[in-house]
């Protein structure tokens, strides 16, 4: 398991003025894998977004291509390394997306470090990012655009991590819905 640096300075990196020099993710095999069809997945990562195959894999993909899209919003001075550490990875199952609909919930620690020295520039921060799932027709009309539903959850994280890393109080998730009641632990 990752472990930053113990932070041995006091500086701490003014967000906006970052530059991402380095993305790493880990994705823990102790995270549970949940594959049954059901409307409440039981497990730690549930996703459909891809074929069947590593889900871990497919899940640390996923945040490495989201920081990457992010990468290259940020032109700051200051180059950092981001770590995501992810701590449970929802999406929906296929009965759900295609009949109640749901949110895909994703929680992840971003901690920012010195890619050369790797002190930590910023202490790991939980982030726990709710996006709406398409339903029904809905989301049917959306894989026949090609809007499929990793394009959707890697935009959308990918927004996610641009503005925690440039707004003064970071990503704050306004998704309070009946489907992100319902999916806490």
């Amino acid at each position: 398991m990752f472990q930053p640096a113990r932070d041995t300075s006091q500086h701490c990196v003014f967000a906006p003025d970052i530059n991402i020099a380095r993305i790493t993710v880990d994705v823990t095999r102790s995270l549970k894998v949940f594959e049954k069809n059901s409307y409440h997945p039981r497990g730690d990562i549930v996703w459909r977004g891809d074929l069947f195959g590593d889900r871990h894999a497919q899940v640390a993909a996923i945040l490495d291509q989201s920081g990457r899209n992010a990468e290259a919003k940020l032109q700051g001075s200051r180059p950092v390394h981001v770590h995501f550490q992810v701590t449970r990875f929802h999406s929906v199952s296929e009965k759900a997306r295609y009949k109640t609909g749901g949110v895909h919930n994703m929680n992840f620690l971003v901690t920012l470090l010195d890619p050369e020295t790797g002190a930590t520039l910023r202490p790991a921060r939980q982030m726990v990012p709710n996006h709406d799932t398409l339903c029904g027709n809905d989301a049917i009309q959306a894989d026949d655009r090609g809007d499929k539903q990793k394009h959707r959850v890697t935009s959308f994280l990918s927004q996610v991590i641009q503005t925690e890393l440039t707004q003064p109080h970071g990503y704050v998730d306004g998704n309070s819905g009946l489907f992100v009641a319902l999916n806490r632990k």
